[in-house]
This record gives C-alpha cells, sequence and structure tokens, in this order.
C-alpha cells in the first residue's frame, strides 16, 4: 500500500538557508517511516550554494523541491508597521497565506517557520483532527508574561488574550482556505486599512481566523522561555524573537540546535555567525524587546485597528 503523503511548507530567503538545514535535517531524522514527506521551500533570492545544500538532503522518504514566490504583493510602499520580529523584514513573512492557492493539490498542509528544530515525530502534527476550523496552531507562549501585549491582544486585535497563536507553525486547512478565498480577504484588508501591526502575518491570521481556530498542545510550539523546565515531549522547538541559539549563549534547547547543525553542510556558517555576532548587536536585540512592547502599547490608541474595524463594519473575521 503507498503511503500517505505529508506535505510540509518553508519560506525563507537566503539569509534564513542555514537554520532551515538544520530544521529540516531533525525533522528528517524523527520523522516517521510510515509516511512520506515532501518538502516545499518557498524562496526568495536563494543562491546556488544553499540550495545546493538543501537539495542534498533529500531522502527516499522525503522530496525537497523549490519555488520561486513569484506573485508581487500590491501593499503599497509604507512598511513601517509590517517588520517582522527581531526587527527583519522580507516580503517571505506573508508567503504562508498564499500556499493555498498556489498548491491546489493539497488540502492540508503543515507551514513551519525555518527557526526551529524538530527532534520529535512531525507525522503527529500532520494527524491532529481539523474539523471544519482553518487553521490549527499552538498559542503564543513567549508572550504570556508580558502585560502590554496581552492589552495589544484585546484592544487592538479584538480577541481574547488566551486566544492569541503563533504563525510559526501552522497546520493548514487549505481546502476550507479557499473555500473561504483567505489570500483575496487578507489582500482586501492589507489594501484598505494597512493596519499597524506587531506581527505582521500573526496579527492577520489572528484577526481573521479567530473563532475557526483549532488550539494545539504546546509541544508543537515549544519555544524557549527563562526559568521553566525543559518538555521532554516537544516535537517543534522554536526558537522565537530573541531566543536563537545561532546568537545568543544559555538558549533553553540549544543543546538539540547544534546537535542537529554538526549534522549538515551549514555548520561551519552558524559558527561563523554566531563567532562574528557582536555584543552591541546582542545589545541592539535586547532594546528591540522594548521596542515591540512600547509599539503595542502606541498601536491600542490608533483609530484604526483590527478591532475597530470589525466592531463597525464586521469586515475582518472570516
Amino acid at each position: 500500500m503507498e503511503k500517505t503523503l505529508i506535505p510540509i511548507f518553508f519560506t525563507i530567503d537566503d539569509g534564513y538557508a542555514p537554520y532551515l538545514g538544520v530544521a529540516i535535517k531533525s525533522l528528517i531524522e524523527n520523522a516517521s517511516k510510515d509516511y512520506r514527506y515532501r518538502i516545499h521551500i518557498i524562496q526568495e533570492g536563494l543562491t546556488d550554494k544553499y540550495k545546493g545544500y538543501l537539495a542534498d538532503m533529500a531522502t527516499d522518504d522525503c522530496e525537497i523541491e523549490f519555488c520561486e514566490m513569484k506573485r508581487e504583493l500590491d501593499i503599497g510602499s509604507d512598511f513601517d508597521g509590517h517588520k517582522l520580529r527581531a526587527d527583519y523584514f522580507t516580503l517571505t513573512i506573508y508567503y504562508r497565506l498564499f500556499i493555498p492557492e498556489m498548491f491546489p493539490e493539497y488540502d492540508k498542509v503543515i507551514y513551519i517557520d525555518s527557526d526551529v528544530v524538530v527532534p520529535g515525530d512531525i507525522s503527529e502534527l500532520y494527524n491532529e483532527d481539523l474539523g471544519d476550523n482553518i487553521l490549527g496552531a499552538a498559542p503564543d507562549s513567549s508572550i504570556e508574561h508580558i502585560e502590554e501585549l496581552h492589552q495589544y491582544k484585546e484592544n487592538a486585535i479584538g480577541i481574547k488574550r488566551t486566544e492569541y497563536i503563533n504563525s510559526g507553525i501552522l497546520l493548514m486547512n487549505t481546502k476550507k482556505m479557499r473555500e473561504v478565498k483567505m489570500d483575496e480577504h487578507f489582500l482586501a484588508l492589507l489594501n484598505k486599512y494597512q493596519f499597524d501591526t506587531v506581527a505582521p502575518d500573526q496579527d492577520y491570521l489572528n484577526a481573521m481566523c479567530n473563532g475557526q481556530i483549532l488550539y494545539l498542545p504546546i509541544k508543537y510550539d515549544t519555544m524557549p522561555i527563562d526559568g521553566t523546565p525543559d518538555r521532554e515531549d516537544a516535537v517543534i522547538i522554536h526558537y522565537n524573537l530573541f531566543s536563537k541559539p545561532w546568537l545568543f549563549d544559555n538558549v533553553q534547547y540549544e543543546d538539540i540546535f547544534w546537535k542537529y547543525a554538526k549534522k549538515t553542510k551549514f555548520y561551519d556558517d552558524l559558527v561563523k555567525i554566531k563567532e562574528t555576532y557582536t555584543d552591541e548587536q546582542r545589545a541592539h536585540d535586547m532594546e528591540s524587546m522594548q521596542a515591540i512592547v512600547d509599539r503595542a502599547v502606541m498601536i491600542q490608541s490608533q483609530d484604526v485597528t483590527f478591532k475597530s474595524v470589525q466592531e463597525k463594519e464586521g469586515v475582518v473575521r472570516l
């Protein structure tokens, strides 16, 4: 009997290729042999060198395919409110929203950010029952101790603080997303309102999909959090925000990252990235976290927010 195919998507530019290499290595090593896997790398500006490194990671059970994101996003020229966490801006953060349209052959897929390791079996995530929900995702545990960001969820996004998901790991009901025309809805909102956001794609997904989300266990999106015990059941470890073991020392779960990094052709590049990252840059990262909090406070006072538009016009939710 032919094995079931599990489609998995990553979106990157060249700067994130080394981290993706670690993610893929760990994913392949720990994935159940009862399934076939097809990893789609939607990329922008990937060099031949890194493309070759990634392509060489394919196995008999896991194909690796590349797709260049060609669709132009008509989102105007003012990108000030569309900066990724850690001051890292790239249109790749929006690409995941177009996966259903770009790949109509799939009714259900997994999307994963590239700043992860996968020490568990990825097929467990795929086998979660989405029902009629648009998405499956875990609550964003990285900000659960920051009251200003809880207030942002409620006053700017317009959802309960316990219902705000992290968009770095998604189980996507792509069949349902096509039915509700998710891509068109997103672009209409983006073009008309250009909402100021703290986490661009993540805030849009929370605002649009609230009420149609399956909340997944934290084991599928385990993040380093100071003062918390290590999770033994973690399927995916997500080095979210500034907890990057390739930039900082003493990051929770750093040993797992470097375990798999050493097994890739990207290892020397990763070591060099860490060795050349300066204390000044690390200090700037810490300041950036406060800037995110300050921005969240500021956005709540604006006239146009997801919450205000939904309350007045009822056009945000799918």
